[in-house]
Parts: structure tokens; sequence; C-alpha cells
């Protein structure tokens, strides 16, 4: 049987709500993808050239097409996160982050014990979490203990055996870690009510332990039994101390997970805070893949199910910074104002911080891959056709006109060339016109690469705003280089970047990368031209100190500066000194001068 087209297979899906899955020639999944309707995700596919097609070699190997129905679109979306973990196809994002989890397991026995463990045995045993760290399942369990005398050892303490007096009490009884349930002197009864207490304290709600505690410590100081109260009094503390670390919120905000988002071109970063009774009682990042160019909402619906299932959330309601499809029986809310939108710009924080975590490591351990980012992040941020690899910055330097200059810089791959530096003494331009001067060193500059046979930048920087970049502009038009390479302007005062013919500018985010790597540009074009600037003008000076002295020309302050490195030093040096540089009739000029 012939194949059928790929064009065919995709106008033929139905109007329903459903997964669609792509197979090569060899029958292995390549993509899998939800629809609200599958056949006008089709319709898109085909016509539109989404980014499905825009990937050549992707669209090559399909050879068929499968799809699911399905009832709605959030079973949709369930049934696609299924699939893709099950068959982890090709294309589709890769979820960073496969590794063992830390829980707190509560024994399923009598006398419940409570530990870490990162393996869940299906024994009848209740698992909270699971955790991001050990270090936070450790901080629960001690405070826990600290508050709730539990027992540590494995033995069974089935009531005949505690009965027949099989075991004696501990070490952990004697430092008050232990009430002894092993001998009898702890009943059942108040050992469940503790651990009922424990129940609820990892799950953040801690309101049930310190209503307990403070009527005992009534109790106690009433029979003035103050020792005991005392000591009920800094469980309480504890517990009210450890509340109000964790408390960030109107502590009415309970059972709501909340989810943030950030990417850039290859990878987005989703957050997740988990709150209970106005706690934060779970933070995590997950770190995302793309592989076809994949948007933010379509990132955040696959996290959202994902994340989900894997802390076993029974939330019944998110928080979201834009409206995504979610489950149908979770309730969705986009916060404007309040407490609900400050936790999500906390979790939008965590996400960022996370991200740039995780650049800094890539810097260290792989410095091309960081480099990669950087340059695809500015070819997307400046608009550009190509990654800028090669880019060059100009800047002028004169006060009131006098001793001219200009220098440009260097970058490739986002850091400077140094030897590639150059200085420009202005020849043409008479009196401070920075206009003028800029069209004069882009002019020299790229006339000379082009006679050279040189590379050229796929990205010019000008250091100044419409006008400085309207004159570049005119010398790449007399060279023909209009269009070959893209040129740009950032202006001081607010860091806007100007593109030609285009009056509106552009405000990238002050922490962004691309920014950064401009702002290094203008600031090194700066430096380097102002230096030049400076020893130019100083040099100037100089000369002109010595030069007045009626028969010292040029050549002759020159030799001397050479010789001696400072007019300070020829004006401390002897006759004779003088005289065996430029011979007695001058030196005694300048001595006389001096002296």
């Amino acid at each position: 049987m012939s194949q059928i087209p790929i064009q065919v297979q995709l106008s033929s899906l139905p109007n329903q709500a459903g997964v669609y899955q792509f197979y090569d020639a060899d029958d292995t999944i390549l993509y899998v993808g939800k629809a609200k309707n599958l056949k006008k995700e089709g319709d898109f596919l085909l016509y539109q050239k989404s980014r499905v097609w825009k990937n050549e070699g992707y669209g090559k190997k399909i050879h068929r097409i499968k799809h699911i129905v399905v009832p709605t679109e959030s079973d949709a979306l369930l049934l696609e996160n299924n699939l893709i973990k099950e068959y982890r196809p090709r294309y589709n994002v890769l979820l960073k982050d496969d590794k063992s989890y830390p829980w707190i397991c509560l024994k399923n026995e009598r006398f419940p014990r409570l530990f870490p463990t990162r393996r869940k045995i299906k024994d009848g045993s209740t698992y909270y979490g699971p955790y991001t760290s050990m270090k936070t399942v450790r901080t629960i369990l001690d405070l826990v203990k600290s508050v709730y005398p539990l027992r540590t050892c494995n033995y069974d303490l089935s009531e005949s055996k505690i009965n027949d007096g099989k075991y004696k009490v501990c070490l952990e009884y004697h430092l008050g870690n232990c009430k002894g349930p092993c001998e009898g002197l702890q009943t059942l009864e108040e050992y469940e009510r503790q651990i009922s207490d424990i129940k609820e304290i990892l799950k953040g709600n801690f309101k049930s332990s310190i209503h307990y505690f403070k009527g005992q410590m009534k109790t106690l100081s009433d029979n003035m039994q103050f020792e005991e109260a005392q000591r009920i009094k800094d469980k309480i503390t504890v517990l009210e101390n450890y509340q109000a670390k964790s408390t960030i919120v109107n502590p009415k905000i309970s059972n709501v997970d909340v989810f943030s988002i950030i990417s850039d071109n290859a990878f987005a970063y989703v957050n997740f805070l988990q709150l209970s009774h106005g706690s934060i009682v779970r933070s995590h990042t997950m770190e995302i893949k793309k592989k076809l160019d994949e948007g933010d909402k379509e990132l955040l619906q696959l996290a959202i199910v994902e994340i989900r299932n894997r802390f076993k959330s029974e939330s019944k309601e998110i928080y979201l910074p834009f409206k995504v499809v979610v489950d149908s029986e979770l309730k969705a809310t986009i916060p404007k104002l309040g407490d609900k939108k400050r936790i999500l710009e906390l979790s939008e924080r965590n996400a960022k911080y996370y991200r740039q975590e995780r650049f800094n490591q890539i810097k260290i351990i792989d410095p091309d891959r960081h480099t990669n980012r950087v340059m695809a992040q500015m070819k997307k941020d400046l608009r550009l056709s190509s990654e800028p690899r090669h880019i060059e910055c100009f800047d002028n330097s004169n006060i009131q006109g006098s001793n001219p200059v200009a220098a440009c810089v260097v970058f490739r791959d986002g850091k400077p060339s140094k030897k590639e530096y150059r200085h420009y003494n202005i020849k043409t331009v008479v009196g401070p016109d920075d206009f003028a001067s800029m069209e004069e060193v882009v002019y020299r500059r790229y006339k000379r690469l082009m006679e050279e046979g040189e590379s050229l930048p796929q990205l010019i920087v000008i250091d100044g705003g419409k006008g400085q970049l309207s004159s570049a502009l005119k010398s790449l038009d007399v060279l023909g280089l209009r269009g070959k390479i893209a040129i740009v302007g950032i202006a001081k005062r607010l860091e806007e970047i100007y593109f030609p013919e285009d009056p509106i500018p552009l405000y990238l985010d002050k922490k962004s990368e691309s920014l950064k790597i401009i702002q290094q540009l203008r600031n090194e074009a700066h430096r380097f031209g102002i230096t030049f600037h400076r020893n130019k003008r100083s040099k100037a000076a100089i000369n002109s100190e010595l030069e007045s002295i009626e028969g010292i020309g040029e050549k002759t302050a020159q030799e001397l500066l050479k010789h001696f490195k400072s007019v300070k030093r020829i004006k401390e040096a002897n006759l004779e000194g003088l005289s065996e540089i430029i011979g007695l009739s001058k030196a005694k000029k300048i001595y006389e001068s001096f002296h």
C-alpha cells in the first residue's frame, strides 16, 4: 500500500479534542501533541507553517500520523503528559528532573515511627513529600522531634509483647526523647494523639498543636506545676518560631499551588510553590529543554501536570501568570494585586534566581553552551538575521574640539578581542562635530577592511542616538554595505536602542544579557577612546611647554622626552646632561628658561 501524504493525513483529522502522534518510517514515535480541536490543529500545521515545519529535518522524517480522541481539552492535556513520559519522543520537550526525591514516612505499625526515605514501599504507610532536599526533611523532623517524643527503635510493639515485658527502655527514654511505649509507659491513645498533630504539622497546619499545648500549659500553671508548664511553653515557642519563618502571606491562603515560568530560546524554568495555611511548604523549580521553539503557554501546561503528579498535590486552586488549560476540577486564578499577586511574584523571582544560578554554573562547566545561548538571545532581542559573533563598537572623544579622536573596539563571541581594538585621529573634521567624526571613522574602518579582504562584523554598535546612527549609515551607504551589516545605536540617558529608519527605540530589560553586552561594548569603547584622548592631550601640553622656549622645536622636544621621559626630569637635569642630548646651544636656552 502506498504512503498516504502527510497533508492528507493532517486534513482528515476529526473535529474533536484529542492527542496526535507523529511517527517516522521505522514506526518510532517522534512527537506527541494535544489539541482542543484536532482538525483545526491539523489545518494550522498544514497551512500556517507552524514551528513543526520550520525544522526541515524534522518535517521530512514524519511518515505517519496517529490520533486519539478524548472528551475534553483537559483530558487531552493529561493524556499528552502520560504519552510523553511513556515514550519520551525525540522532539518533545525534555523535563530535566529525574532524580530521586526524599520523603517523610509515617510507618504503618503500632506506635508509628517517623523517618526520612527515598524509597516508597506499598505497605500501607503514609508518605509526605516528596521534598526538594534532604536538608528540608531533616529540619522538619528536628522540629517534630523537639516537640513530640517519638520512638526510634524498630521493635514490634504488639500489645502482647509489651504486656509480657519483652522490651526494656533504651537511652532515648533516659534522654527524654521517648516516653517508653515499649514498657507500656506511654499509652497508645496518647501516642496516636501526637501522631494526629504531627500529620497536621506535615501539612503545614500548626494551629491544632499550638492550641493543645496552650491548654496543657494553662492546666499545669493552675496546678502550680511551673517547671512542666515552662517545658510546654518552650514547645509552643519552637512551633511559633518555625511557623513565623514560613508564613509569608495571609494565613487564609491555604492549599494553593503557585506556578510561574521564565524562558529563553533553548530552556524554560517553571517554579512551583505549594502553600498551606499561609506557609510555603514546598518550593521547586524545573528546567525544561525546548525542542521545537515551544511557547510559554504550552510548556507551563505540561509542567503543571507533571509537577502536580510528581509531588502528589491535592490542592484544588492554582495561581498562574496567564490563562492556560488545566484539569477541569481545578480552579485557576490569575492574581492582579494584593497577597495573591505578591506570592506569584515570589514564584517568578525563584524561577529567575534558579535560571541565573544555572547560567553561572554553565559558564564554568560548559562555556560554549553559554556563549551559544547568549548569541541566540542577542539575535532574537535585536531582530538580527544571524548571530552577532563579531561585533564592533565606535565612540568619539573630544573636549571643546581639541584633539578629536575615535575608538573602535571588537568583541568576538561576546568577549573583548583587544588585539583588534583601533584608535583613530580625526583628520577631515574641524571643531567638535560628533556626527561628521562618526561618519569619517566608520568609512575609514570598513573601507580598509574591504581593501584588505578582512571579515566584516555581523553587528555595529554606535555610541549615541539617532544622529550618530544616521552619520554611520551614510558611510555604509557610500561603501555599499547598507543592509549587509546590522547596525544599532545606544543612547546613554535611558539605554534605549535605536534601529535605522525606526523612530521608536527598543528598551531591553535592564537585566537582559543582550543589553549587558551592548553596555560592555559601549563602556569599553569609551574607556579606550578616553585613554587615547587623554594621552594625546597630555603629550600636546608637554610639547607646547618645551616648544614655547625660543629656539626649541617639536623635534628637539621629542628627543628630550624620549630620553628623560618627563618634563619634570628635564627641569631637574643639569646643563651637561642636556648638552649630551641636544647640544650646548639649545641646552643653555632650556636650562636658563627653567632656572
